[in-house]
């Protein structure tokens, strides 16, 4: 017997083992974005050698985001001294990379015939490291170390989010992305890296308007509403659920209230 089949049959129960061989991943999406950036994640797709393992390109994506992330928290580790403009540039950049290798590495598996759950789990176990890099960068970019609070706010509602989105997919067996999530906040946060990086993070300070209101609170509320409308759409299915095959228990505690 392999030693890594050994080593699942010592950590996974039989029961265990027999679910992950029955998983199929399943995805709907109805991304704004999406559609529009298809053609250039095929391009790239088809430039990446067959030899290239699927969980290594999303080791490498990731490694390149939390390396960008971490050069612009050294030169503004509380999130109050402004950073180099270059290294706001440096996080839009990476983020754009993680982002198209993000979007390709399931791609490749297909591609490469080496799919499997496992694989599922590990771009997601990278996807949910990642979440707290990019959340933490943007901040920093708008200069919300001035408001720890929000910053705080700002990166839990970006974990809480990605919770409740595996929430409903572990409810209904279907990973489902609305008109505005994941990649049409991936973009947002690499526009906010941009205009840190072409105009100064410091621009976000900047007061506008009869009640002089700061830049960053833009950002900060369209988080908020994209937040609520994301939620709503996740709600909606978990407590309508019970219809994938792992039910949904809020679903089955309504029905009998």
């Amino acid at each position: 017997m392999p030693l890594l089949a050994y080593k699942e049959q010592r950590i996974l129960s039989p029961q265990q083992l027999r679910k992950l061989s029955e998983h199929k991943y399943s995805c709907f999406s109805a991304s704004l974005l999406d559609p529009l950036l298809q053609p250039w994640w095929n391009w790239l797709v088809a430039q990446t050698p067959l030899w290239l393992a699927p969980n290594l390109i999303t080791i490498v994506g990731l490694i390149l985001n939390i390396v960008t992330t971490l050069i612009l928290i050294c030169y503004s580790p509380n999130g109050v001294e402004p950073p180099p403009r270059w290294t706001c540039f440096l996080c839009a950049l990476g983020l754009f990379v993680y982002q198209s290798l993000d979007s390709i590495d399931g791609k490749q598996a297909r591609r490469t015939n080496t799919s499997s759950p496992l694989g599922e789990l590990f771009d997601h176990g990278c996807d949910s490291i990642s979440t707290i890099f990019v959340a933490l960068s943007a901040c920093i970019s708008c200069q919300l170390g001035h408001y720890p609070n929000w910053l705080f706010f700002q990166c839990f509602c970006a974990i809480a989010l990605f919770y409740c989105a595996h929430w409903q997919t572990y409810v209904s067996g279907t990973m489902r992305f609305g008109r505005i999530d994941v990649t049409e906040a991936q973009f947002s946060i690499i526009a906010i890296h941009l205009v840190s990086a072409i105009l100064g993070p410091e621009i976000w300070l900047t007061k506008v308007g009869f009640g002089k209101i700061e830049l960053w609170y833009g950002p900060a509320i369209t988080t908020i509403v994209c937040g609520v409308i994301s939620l709503t759409y996740v709600f909606s299915i978990v407590v309508a659920g019970g219809v994938g095959k792992n039910g949904s228990t809020v679903a089955v505690s309504l029905k009998h209230s």
